[in-house]
């Protein structure tokens, strides 16, 4: 696996601790749909969760949560219309980015709730 691969797989594996540790549902990990790819999808209360994280080694390129535009923003929200029609879940969505700075054996984790709305 690539550097850049085991980065981001070791960040999606923190964010899943941390939203676990926060008392939500982990409902699925990189979950698929033609070539779409949610990273998390959780459950807080009577809300699904779906958490892009962004994970780096190093903040100079910048904060990881600068990397969701709005090209990808819509990646994510049609991604999430197939997650919640397949499953047919019938509950609000709500949209998450989890930036993960990994800092040798150290890391940080910064949670924005409500990052972006779907937009028509």
């Amino acid at each position: 696996m690539a550097a850049h691969n085991e980065t981001g797989a070791q960040g999606e594996e923190l964010a899943a601790i941390f939203l676990h540790n926060l008392g939500y549902e982990i409902l699925d990990r990189n979950w698929r749909y033609r070539h779409w790819e949610l990273d998390l999808i959780a459950k807080d209360g009577d809300v699904v969760v779906v958490a892009e994280v962004k994970t780096r080694k190093s903040l100079y390129a910048g904060e990881p949560e600068v990397s969701v535009n709005r090209q990808k923003q819509r990646t994510l929200i049609r991604a999430a219309n197939a997650y919640v029609v397949y499953h047919g879940i019938n509950m609000p969505v709500r949209f998450d980015i989890i930036s993960v700075v990994i800092k040798g054996e150290t890391h940080t984790i910064n949670h924005i709730r409500d990052a972006f709305y779907p937009m028509m």
